[in-house]
């Protein structure tokens, strides 16, 4: 089963649209969605939940229409971690968990402890006294814990490395479970990179591109040329190019190129800036 379907899907602000955004997500896996500022990252996710109206198209989340009357039940197998942590700046971690016993059929008390312990996280200490860190952190600890399936998460990027590190590693542990799923929206590629087996890149609100991370770092390479050189190459096998006094780079595609050409190593930020730029920055 898929743990998204998205089709279509289209929202119009002024000046900013997100438009026909169309992928599938197969479940048990964890999708990067990158872009810069504005892209549509936000909007995306809040669309997926429908918690913004739409304007066109259709999305299902764990097999169920998102507009069905069966969503509001599927809620409980989905977790969201939002850029900023929504909770009252007096309560505690000890008593979050009290409120989220209200609020989920599913909820562990005991998963939700082992998070707040491998986070370090104090039982007693007010949310508005949580650094930044810790407050994303026990954001992450309740979403996790009531028995989700699906995990929306655009908090990460905020974070200092140490903290992005530890709550990656909690990420690659829930997708253990063959239907548990993560999408993680970041503009930080090197964190994609490291976790992620599908890659979602927005720009401008267009969809670029919906792959597999490791095909592809197959399918790119990035060759250094002359403008002679540049002239001689298939433009379809070029994908975007930077070019200098010296001469310039392309990011090409590997297969569609010449065997003379030798080809550099390449990784996620280089395909996503060359691709940036091919598409317009």
């Amino acid at each position: 089963m898929n743990a998204i379907e998205c089709r279509n899907l289209t929202k119009a602000y002024r000046g900013f649209t997100l438009d026909h955004l169309t992928f599938s997500l197969p479940a048990g896996c964890i999708l990067g969605l990158v872009g810069e500022n504005g892209a549509g990252k936000s909007t995306t996710l809040k669309l997926l939940m429908n918690a913004i109206s739409r304007d066109e198209g259709q999305v299902s989340l764990l097999g169920v229409d998102n507009q069905s009357p069966e969503f509001l039940q599927t809620k409980q197998d989905i977790g969201v971690v939002l850029d900023e942590a929504c909770l009252p700046e007096v309560i505690t971690p000890r008593e979050t968990g009290k409120l989220m016993a209200l609020t989920y059929t599913r909820w562990d008390q005991g998963l939700y402890e082992q998070y707040l312990a491998r986070f370090a996280l104090p039982k007693d200490k007010k949310f508005k006294e949580l650094s930044r860190g810790m407050k994303m952190k026990l954001a992450i600890a309740a979403a996790l814990s009531h028995g989700a399936k699906l995990l929306l998460d655009e908090a990460t990027s905020g974070l200092d490395p140490m903290v992005r590190d530890e709550v990656l590693d909690v990420f690659n542990d829930f997708t253990r479970q063959a239907d548990h799923t993560v999408v993680l929206s970041s503009h930080i590629v090197s964190d994609l990179e490291k976790i992620c087996d599908y890659i979602a890149f927005l720009h401008r609100g267009k969809l670029v591109l919906f792959e597999e991370k490791d095909r592809l770092l197959e399918e790119y390479a990035i060759v250094k040329l002359d403008p002679q050189q540049l002239q001689e190459l298939n433009p379809a096998a070029i994908a975007g190019v930077k070019e200098g006094p010296y001469g310039a780079e392309a990011l090409v595609r590997r297969q569609q190129i010449p065997a003379q050409f030798v080809t550099e190593h390449t990784n996620l930020e280089d395909i996503i800036l060359f691709l940036a730029k091919g598409e317009g920055s």
